[in-house]
């Protein structure tokens, strides 16, 4: 069965047999030098977009990005699709994000109009050889974050790249280089020139990396944090200390946690305090999705009752830690909170219980009450929730029991 690299290869050498120079471009190149698997690969050349589809055929083509230069070659299914891109040097950015005219043009060039110097290099994988004019290797070497060329150029061509280049840096563990930090210092409240979409996907992908402490301080440090957050979540600067110490503390509980949700919750649970409606705000502002910030809800407001759940009830407890995002909340629980030892304990445990005793069948049902002569009404929920909460604290433990508890509501 073939590879993704494998098909690319392919694709490059049927390029190259053509006559065309063609290469694998851009992260796949970043992440086969630092020797991690790219997640997908991209070839560019001096084919035209009408060359490409002639040699690999219409049916095997899909010109979606045929204004920009790029067609996607179909492979088999075992792999991914291959975007491959004429050389181009781009026009004038006049929204800040995507070129108004393309024109094709060589490697160099092409590489010259990309964003930072480790996404800007080529390798032939039939020489095995990195094609690098922009610095690329070096900069991997030093693990940092360079612009090609004129950082405040590039930042102009399109603002995403600061958010961008702060997320490279947290996810490789690099620096930021200092010319191309203080361009981003400079230039960070033109990031109102995205849209709130690629706002949010950039901040989502940040927040559940591994690196989501780091990402936080690069984004405080290069000012674009107060430009993304609405003015409504900014603390002064004790608040932003404590939040950066909450993350530290956050530890995931590696694929059992909602670690997205859990991270947003950390940074934004002071503000929502007595707050009805502030979340939209911040939903609209990242264009979050509902289930998201139902996530982040559900966590903000799940710290208090997991905090000193030992001491409570148990038919308080348990609702809330048979939840999909209860051992998110827990790991928040653990960042922010004090003297919460012997409840995340008492939490946890509870939560590897097997289903039928953490979360068991309820003894009676909707039906068993309109059986007892009780007629559906607002009062249904109340009377089901009493008898739930009876056998939940071991108070009522057989149907039988539970009957003879409706006859007395």
């Amino acid at each position: 069965m073939k590879t993704d690299r494998e098909f690319a290869a392919d694709v490059t050498r049927k390029l190259q047999a053509a006559g065309f120079t063609a290469l694998f471009a851009g992260g796949c190149v970043r992440d086969d030098l630092l020797g991690r698997t790219p997640k997908d690969y991209d070839v560019a050349t001096n084919a035209t977009p009408d060359q490409v589809r002639d040699l690999f055929g219409h049916k095997r083509t899909l010109p979606i990005g045929e204004s920009f230069g790029v067609i996607t070659v179909l492979g088999p299914r075992s792999v991914q699709p291959i975007e491959v891109a004429t050389f181009r040097r781009d026009g004038g950015y006049s929204d800040g994000r995507r070129p108004d005219s393309v024109e094709f043009t060589d490697a160099r060039e092409d590489a010259e109009r990309r964003d930072f110097t480790i996404n800007g290099m080529f390798f032939d994988p039939l020489t095995d050889t990195v094609i690098d004019y922009v610095g690329g290797q070096d900069d991997l070497k030093l693990k940092q974050i360079r612009a090609i060329g004129d950082a405040e150029a590039r930042i102009e061509e399109d603002k995403l790249r600061m958010l961008r280049g702060v997320r490279f840096a947290a996810t490789y563990g690099f620096s930021i280089e200092a010319h191309t930090l203080a361009a981003v210092q400079k230039r960070a409240p033109e990031i109102d020139a995205v849209s709130p979409e690629r706002i949010g996907a950039e901040l989502v992908r940040m927040f559940g990396h591994s690196s989501f402490v780091t990402a936080y301080r690069l984004l405080i440090e290069s000012n674009l944090w107060g430009e993304v957050l609405p003015q409504e979540f900014l603390g002064d600067p004790e608040s932003e200390k404590t939040r950066l110490e909450e993350l530290n503390r956050l530890r995931i509980s590696n694929g059992h946690s909602n670690q997205v949700a859990a991270v947003i919750a950390i940074l934004v649970r002071s503000a929502l305090e007595g707050q009805r409606g502030l979340l939209a705000r911040l939903k609209n502002a990242w264009k979050l999705s509902n289930e998201l910030t139902s996530s982040i809800r559900w966590i903000v407001n799940a710290i208090p009752v997991l905090s000193n759940c030992h001491q409570r009830k148990w038919s308080e407890v348990q609702p809330w830690l048979i939840h999909a995002d209860a051992t998110a909340a827990l790991d928040v629980v653990e960042a922010v909170g004090e003297n919460i030892r012997a409840s995340v304990e008492f939490a946890r445990a509870k939560i590897l219980l097997p289903k039928e005793k953490l979360n068991p069948d309820p003894l009676v049902t909707g039906q068993d009450l309109i059986d007892s002569g009780i007629a559906p009404g607002p009062n249904f929920k109340t009377i089901l929730q009493s008898v739930r909460d009876g056998q939940l604290d071991g108070e009522i433990e057989t149907r039988e029991q539970a009957l003879k508890r409706l006859a007395t509501l």
